[in-house]
């Protein structure tokens, strides 16, 4: 895709100088890692063997007007970094290339962010992990936000809870901000209740995490999307690695019984993230099964999202 998050597109292979002035005359999106930023506040690139540079006000939509510091730009040095090629001089009888993430972000916004509708989904990748949420990009390293309760089913305490930063992910868009910035949500995209819950049999022991501990049990996780209950022990944490013994699966009761066997010191263990759906529109989603009596579901309906239960 041409507007892919930032450090997920194909390198450019062809850095000849008439392979680079190419590029140049069609505004293909390029991507070369940053390697330094100077007292101009410029970031510098080696294309093959040429040198090239991205003016300060071309590092970023929004830091014309303020909206991005320099710490944002600083931080990329060492990272990937998309942009296209605006013009070349020759400084010192060599070309020098010019560069603008600029353009390739508003053209990413223009193009393709602003006309996602809720229910849309998109691939992202998260660069930053929050107790309440993660920032990912969206394309072009341009930021979205995943709320910590949209991340899955299974509540967690922070968002570090199930991703990371480099994840590469899958997202629907969930509505936008007051700054018109889209807003995600990820759960709906790992799998109903019952989608989980096959993966499991009654009298299987199983890994889990425990995630909350209440007066009348202890919940544990069995996927990001699927979680039973435990009898209430107070030495059980939030955030312990355990083994369980699969009492019973009740679909009708949207329940799972377990019994907790041992408890591990394994406090970073995560499930892995396993996507039912990659792309396309999302309309409705429903989590709880047919044959049970509760309702839990996502509507996408237009221009807004909301759950139902």
């Amino acid at each position: 895709m041409c507007f892919s998050p930032e450090g997920v597109r194909s390198p450019f292979c062809d850095m000849s100088y008439s392979g680079l002035l190419d590029a140049m005359r069609s505004g293909t999106v390029l991507e070369s890692r940053a390697l330094s930023f100077d007292a101009q506040r410029r970031l510098h690139f080696r294309l093959g063997s040429f040198p090239a540079v991205m003016p300060h006000e071309e590092c970023a939509d929004g830091v014309a007007d303020g909206k991005i510091r320099d710490i944002a730009l600083v931080t990329r040095v060492g990272r990937p970094v998309c942009f296209v090629i605006t013009h070349v001089e020759i400084e010192h009888g060599s070309p020098l290339f010019y560069l603008s993430r600029t353009a390739v972000q508003r053209r990413c916004r223009e193009e393709y962010l602003d006309r996602l509708v809720p229910g849309d989904i998109l691939p992202c990748r998260i660069t930053r992990a929050e107790p309440f949420g993660a920032f990912c990009d969206v394309g072009c390293g341009i930021s979205a936000l995943i709320p910590v309760d949209c991340l899955s089913v299974s509540r967690i305490s922070s968002a570090h809870d199930r991703v990371r930063a480099g994840d590469d992910v899958y997202c629907a868009v969930k509505g936008r901000d007051a700054q018109g910035r889209l807003v995600l949500t990820m759960k709906e995209l790992l799998g109903s209740w019952s989608e989980n819950a096959a993966r499991f049999a009654a009298g299987e022991t199983v890994v889990g995490i425990v995630r909350s501990s209440e007066p009348y049990g202890v919940f544990i996780e069995l996927a990001p999307n699927l979680s039973g209950l435990a009898e209430a022990s107070d030495e059980l944490l939030p955030g312990m690695l355990v083994s369980v013994f699969i009492k019973s699966i009740l679909p009708e009761k949207m329940k799972i019984k377990l019994a907790v066997l041992s408890v591990s010191d394994d406090g970073d263990f995560r499930f892995p993230l396993r996507f039912s759906l990659t792309q396309g529109h999302l309309s409705r989603w429903r989590y709880s099964p047919e044959e049970s009596a509760r309702n839990i579901e996502t509507v996408f309906d237009g221009g807004s999202c909301f759950a139902v239960e």
